[in-house]
């Protein structure tokens, strides 16, 4: 089982940056993969980033390409989000994910996200 809690969520106007935390507890393995996701009201959930635990592979939405940034503390059993460059559709409740090789299977409560215009 994993327990993961994500942070660092807030109000941010257009163009200015926040970076989410996920702190992960339980059985991790470095072939897992960590994933954030998000969901605005009244849209399903979307893909955003992730990471192996092991590093070396990366994988972006296109939606945030060039403006977000995944990265992963092994010694601290965390998953960043770094988000540069916010627009008002950036608003949404972000979660963390794990991927234990069968899909994305353990979910964080999510934190909220909302940009100002």
């Amino acid at each position: 089982q994993v327990q993961l809690v994500e942070s660092g969520g807030g109000l941010v106007q257009a163009g200015g940056s926040l970076k989410l935390f996920c702190a992960a507890s339980g059985r991790i393995f470095s072939t897992d993969k960590m994933g954030w996701f998000r969901q605005a009201p009244g849209k399903d959930r979307e893909f955003i980033a992730a990471i192996r635990w092991s590093g070396g592979s990366i994988y972006y939405a296109d939606s945030v390409k060039g403006r977000f940034t995944i990265s992963r503390d092994n010694a601290k059993n965390t998953v960043y989000l770094q988000m540069n460059s916010l627009k008002p559709e950036d608003t949404a409740v972000y979660y963390c994910a794990v991927d234990p090789g069968t899909g994305f299977r353990f979910w964080g409560q999510g934190t909220q996200v909302t940009v100002s215009s």
